[in-house]
């Protein structure tokens, strides 16, 4: 513990020298022969202030010493209040700009929305007056078609599944930034709906010489999900699985129970993700390779809108990679009561 018998009001006061010098109640070379003598005394002797110094050397009265002290005071404790009122009109200032700023970027970010929600729905009509015509001459219904025009229209139709696809993940995504990621949670075979997707991506698999495989437990219980949903999350993960996997690769699907949960899992052999980069996936409109000759094309969207879906239900989606050597996706889904 300190020892506090010997705390005087002149600690509190900095410069008391130059104070009085100012004030006219001491000369300056009264000043500087009390400071001479404060030096000279041995280092043995009790601690002595200048204050005490100057009043012991009868260069000034100690009731003169103490008001000069006392005003000094004042006058630091005024500075300080007003020092303190400037600072806290600062802060209610800058508090003001940072909520007026985060108002407009509110607003933005709601404009932004808007407008991709109503372009994505004006394009919805031509995109499917483009598909049903396209059926309509790859059925031969509007008359014969050669072989070569048959090829064109089959490409073709992929061109405008994928466009539509993209339309459909715009309308998601303007609808999640609205908080308004609507569930129809009903219990679901995750097993039926991983066979299903397997199916669908299997072709494109074989094209690029990847193998898919699959790892699902024959008796897990239903869960509690919105099918369409969690459908299109892992077509989304397993179509970025086969996108970011060069031949030869493989990709893997395993599902089984944990209860209460049931755990999806899809790994790759995949370029990979580097670690600092991890989180970035999950930005919406972002690419990891952002220049004009990207060799992946995509929105940007797919993994924005697999984080949301997956955090709609209850869950956490989980990445794992090693650049390089591939990367591994992972949800749960809380079993069916």
């Amino acid at each position: 513990m300190s020892d506090n018998s010997n705390l005087t009001p002149e600690m509190l006061v900095p410069r008391l020298g130059d104070y009085l010098v100012d004030r006219q109640l001491l000369t300056a070379d009264e000043l500087k022969k009390a400071l001479v003598h404060q030096k000279t005394l041995p280092q043995d002797h009790p601690r002595r202030l200048l204050g005490q110094i100057i009043v012991d050397l009868h260069f000034i009265e100690q009731s003169r010493l103490d008001r000069a002290i006392t005003e000094q005071i004042l006058q630091l404790r005024s500075a300080l209040e007003q020092a303190n009122a400037q600072l806290e009109a600062r802060v209610l200032q800058r508090t003001a700009e940072l909520k007026e700023a985060l108002n407009k970027l509110s607003e933005l970010s709601k404009l932004k929305s808007n407008f991709v929600s109503n372009i994505s729905h004006e394009l919805r009509t031509p995109m499917t007056h483009i598909k049903g015509y396209l059926e309509l001459l790859c059925n031969e219904d509007l008359g014969p078609v050669t072989k070569e025009q048959k090829m064109a229209l089959v490409t073709l139709q992929k061109s405008s599944d994928r466009l539509e696809q993209m339309i459909e993940d715009l309308i998601l995504f303007s609808m999640s930034e609205r908080d308004q990621i609507m569930l129809r949670l009903q219990p679901v075979s995750v097993r039926d709906m991983c066979e299903t997707v397997i199916q669908h991506n299997t072709q494109k698999a074989q094209a690029k010489a990847i193998l898919l495989l699959s790892e699902i437990q024959s008796d897990m219980p239903l869960a509690q999900a919105d099918p369409q949903k969690i459908d299109w999350v892992i077509n989304q993960i397993l179509d970025n699985a086969i996108k970011f996997t060069p031949a030869p690769g493989k990709v893997v699907i395993r599902c089984f129970h944990e209860e209460p949960f049931i755990r999806i899992i899809i790994e790759d052999t995949g370029i990979g993700i580097p670690e600092q980069r991890l989180n970035e996936i999950f930005e919406a409109f972002h690419q990891l390779d952002g220049s004009s000759t990207r060799k992946y094309g995509g929105t940007g969207l797919g993994l924005n809108l697999v984080k949301k879906i997956v955090e709609a239900h209850g869950s956490t989606i989980k990445i794992s990679s090693q650049e390089g050597k591939g990367s591994t996706f992972e949800f749960s889904l809380k079993v069916a009561s």
